[in-house]
């Protein structure tokens, strides 16, 4: 399994970045999970709109999905005649963003399946297993497994035990980190801090961890170092550009 990070911002894109979008290979299918503020360029960058095999939305703030605009205009308008594209969503997540063009457009460039969050699915050689985690819309953290590797994604949480079942043991825990320590009190609850993941991720016992969504303007270098003050593995920062492979 392998992991290109397109972009980690939290809540709109830094100059020059791009906000949540992490593509995920194996064996040839490629999976993007969520879709954030100006993750298509960079999608682009590397390969064709139609090279896309499928789509993992985990809750519908438009800093995790509004590129899937982009993306399947690409599709649909770019000449070539592309199957559908699964996408998978909480339900009614992507209401706003499909609603966007005229009606039907875009209808023949995407198939939407409605999560059911709590249950497993196959997404191509994937199998996925979705948690409930708290935040201020419905938010679908997800744990992957393909050939004994497991990546598990939080999407944006508050601090929660689901969060360490979703990682248990896992090759790499991506976890919200918005604030390096304290989280504003109006937000305790549906957002996490870099120290805070740092403890679930021991909790869990997850082999590495990678911290995603700080707010632009955050110290990535004390955000790494909170989350490394309760974690002996290794925790580095869902840099753009990065690439990891979890064998």
């Amino acid at each position: 399994m392998r992991l290109t990070v397109f972009g980690s911002c939290g809540a709109w894109p830094a100059a020059g970045q791009a906000c949540s979008g992490f593509l995920v290979e194996h064996d040839g299918f490629r999976l993007l999970l969520d879709l954030g503020y100006a993750v298509v360029p960079r999608l682009l960058a590397q390969f064709d709109a139609g090279l896309l095999d499928a789509v993992f939305i985990s809750h519908g703030h438009p800093d995790h999905c509004a590129d899937l605009n982009p993306l399947l205009r690409a599709r649909v308008l770019g000449g070539d005649a592309l199957p559908p594209l699964p996408v998978y969503a909480p339900p009614g997540a992507l209401d706003a963003v499909l609603a966007l063009d005229r009606p039907g457009m875009l209808d023949d460039g995407y198939v939407l399946h409605e999560l059911s969050i709590g249950s497993g699915l196959d997404i191509g050689p994937f199998h996925a297993r979705t948690r409930l985690l708290p935040h201020s819309r419905p938010n679908a953290g997800v744990r992957l497994t393909v050939a004994g590797q497991v990546l598990a994604y939080t999407g944006d949480t508050g601090p929660s035990l689901e969060v360490v079942d979703l990682a248990r043991e896992a090759d790499l825990l991506l976890a919200e980190a918005s604030y390096v320590d304290q989280v504003p009190e109006d937000l305790a609850d549906t957002l996490s801090s870099a120290r805070q993941q740092g403890r679930q991720a021991a909790a869990a016992d997850a082999r590495r961890l990678l911290l995603t969504h700080l707010m632009p303007g955050t110290d990535p270098a004390a955000a790494q170092a909170a989350a490394q003050q309760g974690y002996r593995g290794e925790a580095g920062l869902a840099t753009a550009g990065l690439v990891l492979d979890l064998a």
